[in-house]
């Protein structure tokens, strides 16, 4: 499957408006123009700005409730549930990476899909024990909630979407500590839906090739580019780092991964070496997250079942 990728359509024309104001400033226009030929003049750059409409909103955040309720009626009817967390991740890595990072890549997949709308990324999941504090919770600013929460509120969220028309309702979580618990709520979840009276013909999946291709994935590319497992790491290390540059670079302080102090394990970077991440390392692997995760719904709907377990390049 080719590379997909959805540039804002409205920064081409933005771009070409501010170019053409920038010849009538170099023109000696920049008071104004002359009435007699400010509406002619000014034309070229109204059209430019409407040259190409914004792509339609796949969130759900941005529709009213009557846009939404019409566009599942008229065939949007797949659901992302993005699933994120609140973490440590080293000096460089914002707490809310994972957000970032699902919520831009959910963007990419519902896209490609076409039928697709995306719910509000959930981020309170489970992150270890609060007291005591274990694994993430041990650095101020992780937020953890209790596993029959998180379970409890992905279960309300299901039901939910299920309740507004949505046929096909798809788990993407973004951290590794959740993913069984996601497939098994999949699993029980989908047993109940198609044994209730009447039946109602919606599904939970729980696609496993979303997280593969984003860990195991992504570290054979690094390992193919010529990088060590003790340099790609499995949590802030190189790989994670160069995903973040490349899906969500706001939540990256480069100077300070660049300066390359405290990037080690007592400041929560396991396992890797972050200095030389770069967004060119994890392009291609951020490309392989959206196809392989698109394949497997697709192979979902398809055969009426959890999408299979697919290996990426």
């Amino acid at each position: 499957m080719p590379s997909n990728h959805f540039p804002a359509r409205a920064a081409v024309p933005a771009a070409l408006g501010r170019a053409l104001r920038a010849l009538l400033v170099g023109a000696g226009l920049a008071g104004g123009l002359p009435h007699a030929a400010s509406a002619r003049d000014a034309a070229p750059i109204e059209a430019a700005n409407a040259v190409m409409p914004a792509q339609p909103p796949v969130f759900l955040e941005d529709l009213t409730w009557i846009e939404l309720r019409d566009r599942v009626q008229a065939g949007q009817n797949v659901a992302l549930l993005p699933i994120g967390g609140i973490e440590q991740s080293g000096p460089a890595l914002t707490l809310g990476k994972h957000n970032a990072r699902v919520r831009a890549l959910a963007e990419r997949i519902a896209r490609a899909l076409g039928n697709a709308l995306i719910a509000p990324v959930l981020a309170y999941v489970p992150e270890g024990s609060i007291e005591p504090p274990s694994s993430h919770m041990r650095y101020a600013g992780t937020i953890s909630v209790p596993p029959a929460v998180f379970d409890g509120t992905l279960e309300a969220a299901a039901r939910s979407l299920r309740a507004a028309g949505f046929r096909d309702i798809v788990l993407l979580g973004d951290h590794g500590g959740y993913q069984a618990q996601l497939a098994a709520l999949a699993e029980r979840l989908d047993r109940q839906w198609s044994r209730e009276k009447p039946p109602v013909a919606a599904r939970v999946w729980s696609p496993a090739a979303y997280y593969a291709a984003s860990s195991d994935g992504l570290a054979r590319r690094l390992r193919a580019a010529g990088f060590r497992d003790d340099e790609i790491g499995t949590h802030a290390g190189l790989a994670d780092s160069a995903l973040q540059l490349a899906v969500a670079p706001q939540t990256v302080r480069q100077d300070v991964l660049h300066r390359g102090a405290d990037l080690d394990a007592a400041h929560g970077v396991y396992g890797g070496n972050p200095r030389g991440a770069t967004a060119e390392l994890a392009r291609a692997g951020a490309d392989d997250i959206v196809q392989a995760t698109v394949a497997a719904i697709r192979d979902a709907q398809a055969h009426g079942r959890e999408p299979r377990r697919t290996h990426t390049p």
